[in-house]
């Protein structure tokens, strides 16, 4: 009773207005709690007790469903028949509610049914304990309808494959036609109630769903005509088209289920009518289109080979798409695409099959119609739609993939035309809505030939200057430059209707020239080379009038240009854009007033530029063009003071280094004379600053010029590394790894270079234990990136090759081994603990090779350490977390195997085995 007072107490802390530290105290002592092996008898008399609070009861309820889950090794196997008894003592107490508590009842007893091989038929038993009194036949169906459910669905069950087979066969195979029986008579007793009737239903289709019930089996059932009877009751619509749609799917094996069929699709295209009959209530036409589009998709190969008789689905199902309610509309989307893709295959289609797509082409433009007042919207509202257009684009390209893109595209066009030709009153909804359909389409044109993009590009000038229409007309310009680069006659009109773009006040249609800019540059550069001088006018003009977004775009536009250049016409062209941006940055550097937050704004925007540009150029190889041959001690002796002044700020910084790496790609070696000036400022700002970026470049810079034999460099490489670890230890003696964790990940990402192309610096340096336990201290954090890096820097020390004896090593690799094993024989106890903590825990998935890979290293390498390291770890894991049971199997197999490593190679796959043993043993 001390422990139910207890639950009580932590459970009435969630009921009240709790700080934040009494939540999760309580919090923890509940999970504790439910781990706990009093919690089975302390549940159940919370569940029995009739003064107990509602949710006390819940809580009981739910931590029997998780603890015959997880715990159920708690439970002597002679007391397990005892358990299962007072779980349907609880159940009968429960059977009319409430619901939720009956639910976890059932699932307990389901999970319960399928880990005890002794109790030879729950079903029947459960139908004896439930079915014969109408009051708790609820209760029965609601377990028949969790059972497949629960077997099927939920991996967590501690159960090996060939365990799950022989119960799954018992629970469910052995009883399918029972439970269709027991449906048949429940759905037909005198005196049944339509909750009775949607429970039948839901049963019908858990046990449909889960393969226990063939439809020929069940066509031979009264179920099959009742569940579309039922289709004209308000209570039982919902549950019948489940239930008709799940009855339909089982079918998809034509050839088995021919019968069947024929006894359905009669059925289903009887519903037709009530299409119209329904127009004004949409529940009632999204249960139409459900079922319309699963015996659409069911049967396609027989509406292919018996178009004629099969055709009235199609015609339904293209009714619901243009049904107004956009809710409903995707439900028919899938059916399209499949359809379309069957009809693509065949060398000729169905002049059916064509007038759907034609009907359904007009009906998606239709459907892309902005309302009339776009502002009557919300936010929310606004943006779904915007979602649902593409959506709807796609299925505009099934349309296209049936007709021809040529076809899809006059229809768009003629739209347009006779829209234009009602006079200027026309809305601008009727332009822009097939405007929009010509871009979605654009995917399936073929640029070498197609007339009808001709057309359109010779009609957009002549359009109305609206914003939208005017935004959808630079998104077509944009999606169709593949086209335009083979017609360059047309470039000269869309970069002058590109350019009034970037004059409309309207920002999203700047976006739109921007991204028309980039995308003709892109495809269509050799024709621009000569265009490029306007460019860099057009920069000078309209520069700041454009956002940075906007900037962007032009500059990506340009760097295509420059791209497409002769190597020494490009690198004068490229210099002439960067000096611009280069003396910015050096006048920014200059002012001897503070910057204000504009200012700096404005310098972060055109260092952007330049990276946006350098991105895209990469690099003009290793002969550099005459132009750049200086240009890299130019460029580092303006950025260095740039640095010097401003290098706390992390948004210059992040932005000045992100500039650096990609120089560093773009110079090639020329950048060598500067790299040992390079590496020192980065280390100096970095031990000032303690920002990331500046560890991070130092670690691209050892990535690249790593095996450079130059003396300058490799002490320029341990003066950065040794300064760089020095100052992390630092930073970690006052902050936790919590707080800095973009720091440890960078920090771990360099020492990943260091090992791999200088791993002397690394293992003969006094910074070598600070750097294996900054690697051990991350494997605490929740960032996955900087975890599987601190897993990857101790994987390649306890892995290196110095520690594997083999002829012909190199002289430095005895003192590399010696080195390790120092640290690790240090560090070893601590780090177990981090691994078997973080695998049991918090680590990603993915880690678990590395994770397993670590632990053989380290009892291949150091087996009688792990020996007396692993009992200390083991005990210090929460057995919440790995059971007791657990912990002991697991140390007994490491223990014979690192026995057996003495004689013969260690088994991977043992320890793999082992680890995930553990790992499936936790609860979150």
């Amino acid at each position: 009773m001390a422990d139910v007072q207890t639950v009580l107490s932590a459970l009435e802390v969630f009921t009240g207005n709790p700080d934040k530290a009494s939540l999760e105290t309580a919090n923890n002592w509940l999970q504790d709690f439910q781990h706990s092996s009093e919690a089975w008898s302390t549940c159940n008399i919370l569940l029995l007790s009739p003064d107990v609070p509602f949710p006390a009861k819940l809580f009981a309820a739910q931590t029997f469903r998780t603890k015959v889950i997880y715990d159920l090794h708690q439970v002597d196997a002679a007391h397990r028949f005892a358990l299962r008894d007072t779980l349907l003592t609880a159940l009968e107490r429960f059977a009319t509610g409430p619901k939720n508590i009956m639910v976890q009842l059932c699932l307990a007893i389901a999970g319960l049914a399928l880990q005890l091989p002794t109790w030879e038929n729950p079903v029947q038993d459960m139908i004896d304990s439930f079915g014969r009194n109408s009051a708790t036949v609820p209760t029965l169906l609601q377990f028949l309808t969790l059972l497949p459910e629960e077997l099927t669905s939920n991996t967590r069950i501690p159960v090996t494959d060939e365990e799950y087979k022989e119960r799954e066969a018992v629970l469910l195979t052995a009883n399918g036609q029972k439970v269709l029986d027991l449906l048949s008579i429940y759905l037909q007793a005198t005196g049944t109630t339509s909750d009775i009737q949607t429970q039948v239903f839901h049963c019908l289709s858990s046990w449909l769903a889960a393969g226990e019930i063939t439809a020929v089996s069940l066509a031979q059932t009264p179920l099959l005509t009742y569940a579309f009877d039922a289709l004209s009751s308000d209570q039982l619509f919902d549950a019948a088209v489940t239930t008709v749609c799940d009855i339909i799917h089982e079918t998809q094996e034509i050839e088995d289920n021919m019968q069947v069929i024929e006894l359905i699709v009669p059925r289903v295209i009887a519903l037709k009518p009530k299409l119209s009959e329904f127009k004004d209530d949409p529940d009632r036409i999204r249960g139409y289109a459900r079922i319309f589009t699963e015996a659409g998709e069911t049967y396609r190969s027989l509406l292919l080979h018996h178009t004629e008789t099969f055709f009235p689905i199609v015609e339904a199902i293209g009714e619901c798409s243009a049904y107004s309610d956009l809710d409903i509309v995707p439900i028919t989307f899938h059916f399209w695409m499949r359809l379309a893709q069957s009809i693509g295959k065949k060398p000729s289609v169905s002049p059916l099959f064509l007038d759907a797509y034609k009907a359904l082409m007009d009906v998606m433009i239709r459907h892309l119609h902005f309302p009339a007042d776009f502002t009557t919207l919300t936010g929310q509202e606004a943006e779904n739609f915007r979602q649902f257009r593409h959506v709807m684009g796609d299925t505009l390209k099934d349309c296209c993939y049936v007709l021809g893109a040529d076809v899809g595209l006059m229809t768009a066009y003629d739209m347009i035309t006779t829209a234009l030709s009602q006079g200027p009153n026309i809305s601008w909804q009727e332009i822009e809505a097939p405007l929009f359909s010509m871009r979605s389409m654009g995917a399936e044109v073929d640029p070498k030939d197609n007339k009808a993009v001709a057309k359109i590009m010779d009609l957009i000038p002549s359009l109305p200057t609206h914003p939208r229409v005017r935004y959808a007309a630079l998104l077509i310009i944009a999606r169709y430059t593949e086209w335009i680069n083979r017609h360059p006659e047309y470039i000269p009109n869309q970069l002058q209707y590109i350019s009034a773009g970037f004059e409309d006040p309207d920002p999203e249609v700047n976006a739109a020239a921007g991204q028309a800019l980039k995308y003709l540059c892109q495809d269509c550069s050799r024709h621009l080379v000569d265009f490029l001088p306007q460019l860099h006018t057009f920069l000078g003009s309209m520069g700041m009038k454009l956002s940075q977004d906007d900037k962007v775009q032009v500059y990506h536009a340009i760097a295509y240009v420059i791209s497409a250049m002769p190597m020494d016409q490009a690198a004068q062209s490229l210099r002439t854009f960067a000096l611009d941006i280069v003396a910015q940055v050096h006048t920014f550097t200059a002012k001897p007033t503070a910057p204000t937050k504009e200012e700096k704004q404005a310098i972060n925007d055109a260092i952007e530029n330049l990276e946006v540009m350098l991105g895209i150029i990469d690099t003009f190889g290793e002969q550099l063009p005459a132009a750049c041959q200086n240009t890299c001690q130019e460029a580092w002796a303006i950025f260095e003071p740039f640095i010097v002044k401003y290098g706390a700020d992390y948004v210059l910084c992040d932005r000045a280094t992100r500039i650096l790496r990609l120089g560093l790609n773009f110079f090639g070696n020329a950048t060598l004379p500067i790299i040992p000036s390079v590496l020192s400022r980065m280390a100096t700002e970095f031990e000032t600053t303690g920002q990331s970026s500046y560890v991070w470049i130092a670690g691209k810079i050892i990535g690249r010029f790593g095996k450079e034999p130059n003396p300058a460099l490799r002490t320029g490489f341990k003066d950065a590394f040794e300064r760089c670890s020095a100052k992390v230890m630092r930073i970690l003696s006052e902050q936790s790894p919590s707080q800095v964790p973009d720091v440890i990940e960078d920090y771990l990402q360099m020492v990943l270079q260091v090992i791999d192309f200088i791993p002397d610096i690394l293992f003969q340096s006094t910074a070598f234990p600070i750097t294996f336990r900054t690697a051990m201290a991350s494997l605490t954090l929740v960032q996955s990136d900087a975890v599987f890096a601190a897993l990857e820097v101790i994987r390649s020390i306890v892995a290196h090759d110095c520690l594997s004896p083999a002829p012909n090593q190199p002289p430095e690799f005895p003192a590399f081994a010696a080195a390790i094993r120092a640290v690790v024989d240090q560090e070893g106890l601590a780090l177990t603990g981090y691994i078997l903590s973080g695998f049991t825990g918090d680590f990603p998935e993915e880690a678990s090779s590395v994770v397993v890979f670590i632990l053989r290293m380290l009892a291949a390498v150091w087996p009688t350490q792990m020996l007396s390291w692993l009992p200390v770890v083991l005990q210090q894991l929460p057995s919440t977390s790995v059971p007791d049971q657990a912990k002991a199997t697991f140390l007994s197999e490491i223990t014979r195997c690192v026995i057996l490593v003495r004689i013969e190679d260690m088994s991977y796959s043992m320890i793999l085995n082992i680890g995930l043993s553990i790992q499936k043993s936790t609860t979150k």
